[in-house]
């Protein structure tokens, strides 16, 4: 009889410890933080993102409708840093953090806004979704980028691409669409400013 609840008493404490433990277990996350780096000239540049999947759905049109600011990718907001001054969108920009936003078209001529206070995109939300004119007033620069249709790239993505280390070419691709804009990375000006102090 002794042994009897002995082993009933170990069978039970294992069995809670497994619960416990599964307990403990989560599901991974429908949208996985994502991050991407590249030095360019003299310049890191480092983009931090969530990466959902197309899973079957439209995506741009419905999902994300056209014409309505879009946080680029899921979750938190997509944030992009540059460890020197760049020019982006024919303005220079300071060192630092900025947040991704894009404004989807039909047409395909997209807007893509760098925004300079890098908060979360939660505090741009009101009544549901995004207040662009929230979104605008915070933009250190917005300007029109390249977009590409064709193949379909299940999960987002960002890429770096530097062919002559000076021009950073920035790339979104998600479902069929791809998104790209260039950032000059100043390697010219900064090794004239390198001279000047000799």
């Amino acid at each position: 009889m002794k042994k009897q609840k002995l082993f009933l008493l170990a069978f039970a404490l294992f069995i809670s410890s497994t619960f416990a433990a599964m307990a403990q277990l989560q599901q991974p996350a429908l949208s996985p933080a994502a991050a991407v780096s590249q030095v360019v000239g003299f310049t890191k540049i480092s983009i931090d993102y969530s990466s959902p999947a197309v899973k079957g759905r439209k995506i741009f049109g419905e999902i994300e409708k056209y014409g309505v600011t879009w946080r680029a990718g899921a979750n938190a907001q997509t944030i992009i840093e540059f460890s020197t001054g760049v020019n982006v969108g024919g303005k220079n920009l300071r060192a630092g953090k900025y947040s991704i936003f894009m404004t989807p078209t039909e047409s395909g001529d997209w807007t893509v806004h760098l925004n300079s206070k890098a908060a979360s995109v939660f505090a741009y939300m009101k009544d549901g979704k995004i207040d662009e004119e929230a979104v605008a007033k915070d933009d250190a620069v917005s300007f029109k980028a390249t977009t590409e249709r064709g193949g379909n790239t299940e999960r987002l993505q960002y890429h770096i691409s530097a062919h002559d280390n000076k021009i950073a070419h920035i790339t979104m691709a998600w479902e069929g669409v791809k998104v790209t804009f260039p950032v000059d990375t100043q390697v010219d000006q900064k090794m004239e400013q390198f001279k000047s102090q000799f």
